[in-house]
């Protein structure tokens, strides 16, 4: 038996995957949707997985702070150094921001969120839902830690 709480996020980001081929190497935006999973095997003594209220509102402000209303872009992005310059936001990523590696850092901040939090024994982070248009999504599963079931 396993539990699990889901915490929903919608933001607004512009993005641009010049190594590509197609429009995608253009800089764009789009509607992004996250759902992040937290995944405990047991509930904690006060009957959670996670205080809820808690990692909402960090997970939120995480991606109001920056993502929502921005730009990712790559390291290696000609546009990084421009899009600065000017003052705009953009938040630098390892890599190419994808949705699939979009995915993969909502997974590891939203992991080192929940280490600051009341949350059940064994609670981690084992999902993360991107979609980046109604019709287009990336999902990231954690392996499950040892002795766990899904």
């Amino acid at each position: 038996m396993s539990h699990h709480v889901t915490v929903r996020h919608n933001f607004e980001t512009a993005h641009r995957v010049p190594h590509l081929p197609g429009k995608c190497t253009n800089l764009h935006g789009h509607s992004w949707w996250a759902e992040i999973t937290v995944t405990a095997p047991e509930l904690s003594r006060g009957g959670l997985v996670v205080e809820f209220g808690a990692f909402k509102k960090l997970l939120r402000r995480w991606i109001d702070d920056y993502l929502d209303h921005g730009a990712m872009l790559g390291a290696q992005d000609a546009l990084l150094p421009i899009l600065r310059a000017h003052g705009s936001k953009v938040y630098e990523v390892t890599g190419w921001p994808t949705v699939e590696a979009t995915a993969e850092l909502l997974a590891h901040v939203a992991g080192d969120i929940l280490t600051d939090l009341v949350r059940a024994e064994g609670a981690y982070v084992s999902r993360v839902h991107i979609t980046e248009t109604h019709v287009n999504g990336a999902t990231w599963t954690a392996p499950a830690p040892a002795g766990a079931t899904a």
